[in-house]
């Protein structure tokens, strides 16, 4: 367990939110993950020329998008030269408009159940059997022939979020810097939030506004509620590793020698 609670470091790009390097974050051994191999972000799309740069400079090889096709479509990452670039959405394709924007979200769902009901779902039923996961850690498992790597989805929350969960247990982080650094989101995205929150007012009234905000901040609760999940379906988080994504012991050491220093 960490004595100091740690999260990623923020990198300052001028067009994309939350974007962060997991360098740095130490693990239950007293090992450090080494910068400039994972990177979690919101989406590319307003990447600046200097922005794109940096990316080229940080010697990016993959680019792994949770998005949906419509969400890719409407708002497309940036083709850079040498990099990789892989799609595989988290949540299922159904090739229909619903629930893309939050305005949508408020014509079909109760407002006042959103962070209790359809988060809570969303962080239960993710990590376990979702192809999209299973396809990053096969890249990651990888790390000679695909790191550095950018996993990214619309935000850099939630999605991303469990992603990024799955990547720090395989390399030993403590859970609750696991949880820290999923928080540091709010804090990242505080105007991002801020904006979407002044675009409800006049959509909802406030009895139904002030119930959305408390829920759609990051909670712990949510993050805990995946980890449960996977302790639910396996009894370690060895077996999950292995099961899930086929990183044997054998493969955890040298994903970690890799990545750690």
């Amino acid at each position: 367990m960490s004595n100091v609670m740690q999260t990623s470091q923020a990198l300052n790009l001028a067009g994309v939110h939350n974007f962060r390097d997991l360098g740095g974050m130490k693990t239950t051994n007293g090992r450090t993950i080494k910068h400039g191999l994972l990177f979690r972000s919101a989406d590319l799309t307003d990447a600046t020329t200097e922005d794109k740069q940096l990316f080229q400079d940080l010697g990016i090889r993959t680019i792994f998008d949770y998005r949906t096709a419509q969400e890719a479509n409407d708002r497309p990452d940036p083709q850079l030269p040498n990099v990789n670039y892989h799609r595989v959405a988290v949540n299922k394709e159904t090739g229909e408009a619903s629930c893309q924007s939050l305005e949508d979200l408020f014509a079909k769902e109760q407002p006042d159940s959103f962070g209790t009901d359809l988060l809570v779902a969303l962080y239960h039923n993710l990590p376990i059997g979702n192809y999209s996961f299973q396809q990053l850690m096969a890249h990651v498992k990888q790390p000679a022939d695909n790191l550095p790597l950018i996993q990214h989805c619309a935000g850099g929350r939630d999605r991303t979020g469990i992603g990024t969960m799955i990547i720090l247990l395989a390399l030993g982080v403590a859970w609750e810097d696991i949880v820290e650094d999923f928080l540091y989101s709010n804090v990242l995205l505080e105007d991002y939030h801020q904006q979407i929150f002044t675009q409800l007012e006049d959509k909802i009234p406030p009895s139904q506004l002030e119930p959305f905000k408390k829920g759609f901040l990051l909670q712990e609760q949510y993050l805990t509620l995946s980890y449960q999940a996977i302790l639910a379906h396996y009894a370690t988080i060895e077996e999950f590793l292995t099961q899930e994504y086929g990183i044997t012991a054998d493969i955890r050491m040298t994903l970690q020698d890799y990545c750690l220093e």
